[in-house]
C-alpha cells in the first residue's frame, strides 16, 4: 500500500471518529449543580452537598453546603475512578474553598 493511500484512510478515521462518539448524551446521572439564570454565571446547588477539603470520596467534610447556595466554580476535574469534581468558592459566605463530587 502506497504511503499516499495509507496516510489519507488515516487521515480519514481521525477525523470520523470523533464524529461518531456521544458527547455526553449518553449520561443518565442527575447532577447536584444547576446553573441559575440571570445571576451573572455563578452555579448554585440543587441540594445539600458535603464540600469535602480535596477531590476524593474518603476526604473529610469541611461544612455542607445548603441548596441553594452560590459559588463560583474554580476548576473542574476527573479523577480515575471515573467521578467528577469541581472547586468551587461558595458566594456571599465565609466559607473556605472546597471540592463538590458531580
Amino acid at each position: 500500500m502506497g504511503p499516499l493511500l495509507r496516510w489519507s484512510l488515516l487521515l480519514g478515521v481521525a477525523l470520523m471518529a470523533p464524529a461518531a462518539m456521544p458527547a455526553g448524551g449518553a449520561d443518565l446521572r442527575q447532577s447536584h449543580v444547576r446553573r441559575r439564570v440571570g445571576v451573572g454565571g455563578h452555579l448554585h446547588v440543587a441540594s445539600d452537598v458535603p464540600l469535602r477539603l480535596s477531590p476524593m470520596a474518603l476526604a473529610p467534610p469541611l461544612s455542607t453546603l445548603k441548596a441553594g447556595t452560590s459559588f463560583r466554580l474554580l476548576r473542574r476535574w476527573s479523577s480515575a475512578d471515573g467521578n467528577d469534581w469541581l472547586h468551587v468558592q461558595p458566594l456571599g459566605e465565609d466559607q473556605p474553598r472546597g471540592w463538590l463530587r458531580v
